[in-house]
């Protein structure tokens, strides 16, 4: 099967890249830079707001993995028309250029549901909260508009926080505390010197559900199975286990076996409390969250970027 990756640039699509390859797959990574591709994928260079470029690459797959977007979603607040544009604008591109035999799997975020106390499966209210989440949303209706059209089949994997080794992004909580606690000595992101303190929002209670990259790899080629044309579909993806950042602070310390030095400043207006309730996808798609135990995603991550 020839798989297209998008973004396989990036954190979440050079892991997914080189699982489409390790099973066998014709993998082309499109990406805006050649050198971030994983070695034994074939890459192609471009822009998903490129519609020329993006029908070169996806008119001849079969199975479309669109994984390019921004998603920081304190920045899209203050950029809200940029993330419209390359979230809802990319997904556009692809789907424009996507045979009506193939597959796409959408990456999606947990982010569209109401924010609930409960955990949140496929059936919660959706209302996003944020310009990443809402742009997320549209490419969602947009893509189950055309499938249920007649166009290619569609499944859309609702994401919660994705970690493990390979992540560079400061913004994220795992990244940040490694950087933390290196001194300097590792290469835990493209910035030279980390951060002298890790800030905490509030008290360390709020709760996030954290998923290991691996296992969203695992989920993506799980739903490239269920897509058939003309079909769309939804999952929530999660470990549905909940970790305080109180308590992933004591991990990376008892880990590493180095403190955190921890400031804490006013709370965020962010919700206290994000897991998922990953059921339907361990039923349908046989899918389950063998890795996303947080002392591992953190030992994991913190084994690639040790001095």
């Amino acid at each position: 099967m020839r798989v297209v990756v998008t973004g396989a640039g990036g954190f979440v699509g050079s892991v997914v890249a080189r699982a489409f390859a390790a099973a066998g797959h014709e993998v082309v990574g499109f990406a805006r830079s050649a050198s971030r591709v994983p070695a034994g994928v074939e890459a192609f260079v471009g822009d998903v707001l490129d519609e020329a470029a993006v029908a070169a690459v996806v008119g001849g797959a079969d199975l479309v993995c669109h994984l390019a977007a921004r998603v920081r979603v304190r920045e899209s607040r203050t950029d809200p028309l940029g993330y419209w544009r390359t979230n809802l604008g990319g997904t556009r591109s692809v789907l424009a250029a996507l045979p009506a035999h193939a597959r796409l799997v959408l990456a999606s975020t947990c982010a569209v549901h109401a924010v609930s106390d409960d955990p949140i499966d496929e059936d919660a209210p959706l209302a996003p909260a944020n310009p990443y989440a809402a742009s997320k949303l549209a490419a969602e209706l947009l893509a189950r508009d055309v499938a249920l059209a007649g166009g290619p089949g569609v499944v859309c994997l609702r994401a919660f926080n994705v970690a493990g080794p390979g992540d560079r992004d400061m913004s994220r909580v795992v990244p940040a505390l490694l950087a933390n606690v290196s001194d300097g000595t590792s290469q835990t992101s493209d910035v030279r010197d980390p951060p002298r303190s890790f800030t905490v929002n509030g008290d360390g209670s709020a709760v996030r559900d954290y998923l290991h990259v691996a296992d969203l790899a695992d989920a993506v080629l799980a739903a490239a199975t269920v897509a058939e044309p003309g079909t769309w579909r939804a999952f929530t993806v999660g470990s549905g286990r909940g970790t305080s950042v109180a308590e992933l602070i004591a991990t990376v310390e008892r880990v590493t076996g180095r403190p955190v030095d921890v400031r804490y400043g006013p709370a965020a207006d962010e919700p206290a409390r994000l897991v998922a309730d990953p059921s339907r996808a361990r039923d349908e798609l046989g899918w389950e969250p063998r890795r996303s135990d947080p002392g591992r995603i953190v030992a994991e991550a913190w084994q690639a970027v040790r001095p």
